[in-house]
């Protein structure tokens, strides 16, 4: 793994920012994404990891472990012991010679538990899979079959990366789910994330995919909440706007990472992808995760819009008190639409740019560029 910390001085410049500033930093992010590789990078003085037997029984008394300890103190897995948040705050006020940083790969319920005990005291930083900025634009494509896993785009060779990947969803649904607390068989779990595969880059409807699974719409949000919160699954919210229009209310939904959308979806080769019926909705997610990972936006920070009228824009977003836009095209050469220019209007957009996967960009409109995805740092 060592060849992964070359090419992540943008998320340690991040993370470096957010120590300086507050006394705790939570690092976020699936399992696998290389957090541990990258807080290792600030050299902790003392290391904790709740996986390890050891460590955790080093931490059954946390405040007699912790409170003589000075400099930068790392816990990994930290939402398998949710009580130390009450502790670390004490501690950080009391001990001006600590600074922690501890590593999660649950969101939401993290959040919440360190949100109302480190109110003010703590910083978040979201570690995704790698992305084009640390792989080289050229490699797009391996990164797009692939996904961003760390291990599954340095693999060896594809059979290796599928084998990963398969092995990770395994894991992950049979041991990390459970660790989270949840109960829900591995068989179960697993059906259900293939059968939201089939609805990447489609709007949610809970009744209609109740109906397909034989559950409740409850039971459907729980699922996809479970999903959401580590970080395999991303909802985005549809941009609601006085424009006098019935506008689409239910969010959308993607996997997060495109080899992990693959596996799922049984495509192994390139060719498998090209001839496949999903290749737009793919091509769709990858450049979403890549152009919210190239903004640096956070998940509440995006959006996207569309009326019943047929109206849509893939990717909504402000910047600087500016309002902009983005659709992603898996086509050679792609044109303005009536509907590109009725997303301007209707949001006042200061660009709208069509991210497709050729080498060359262009102008369709004053107010319109065709950009390749090799270019995104430009935006």
């Amino acid at each position: 793994m060592g060849k992964t910390l070359l090419d992540r001085k943008q998320d340690q410049a991040a993370v470096a920012q957010l120590m300086r500033v507050f006394p705790v930093t939570a690092l976020l992010g699936p399992r696998q994404a290389g957090k541990t590789t990258l807080a290792k990078t600030f050299q902790p003085d003392h290391y904790f990891d709740l996986e390890n037997p050891r460590d955790l029984a080093m931490l059954e008394q946390p405040q007699l472990a912790l409170e003589n300890l000075e400099g930068l103190i790392m816990i990994d897995e930290i939402q398998r012991k949710p009580e130390l948040f009450s502790l670390l705050r004490y501690l950080v006020d009391q001990q001006k010679n600590q600074k922690y940083l501890i590593l999660g790969s649950a969101s939401s319920s993290l959040k919440q538990q360190s949100g109302e005990s480190l109110a003010g005291r703590i910083g978040y930083y979201y570690l995704s899979g790698f992305n084009l900025s640390e792989v080289g634009a050229a490699h797009y494509r391996k990164l797009w079959l692939r996904g961003g896993f760390p291990r599954s785009y340095l693999a060896e060779g594809l059979e290796e990366s599928r084998l990963w990947r398969e092995n990770f969803i395994a894991t992950f649904l049979e041991r990390d789910l459970a660790a989270l607390g949840s109960s829900i068989p591995s068989s179960t779990m697993y059906r259900f994330w293939v059968m939201l595969s089939h609805y990447h880059g489609q709007t949610l409807n809970y009744s209609e995919l109740g109906r397909s699974f034989g559950i409740s719409d409850h039971t459907v949000k729980k699922y996809i909440s479970i999903l959401e919160d580590t970080f395999m699954i991303r909802i985005l919210l549809p941009w609601h706007t006085n424009v006098g229009k019935r506008l689409v209310k239910s969010p959308k939904l993607y996997i997060r990472d495109a080899g992990l959308f693959h596996t799922l979806q049984n495509i192994h080769q390139e060719n498998d992808l090209l001839t496949n019926p999903k290749l737009g909705a793919s091509w769709e997610g990858f450049a979403v995760e890549e152009t919210i990972a190239q903004l640096g936006k956070r998940d509440n920070e995006v959006f996207f819009y569309g009326t019943h009228a047929g109206v849509e824009l893939d990717l909504y977003w402000q910047s600087n008190g500016r309002s902009y836009g983005a659709e992603f095209k898996y086509m050679d050469a792609p044109k303005r639409t009536k509907s590109m220019h009725q997303a301007i209007e209707d949001l006042s957009l200061s660009h709208l740019y069509v991210i497709y996967p050729g080498s060359r960009r262009y102008a369709l409109s004053e107010r319109i560029t065709v950009l390749p995805v090799q270019q995104l740092g430009g935006l």
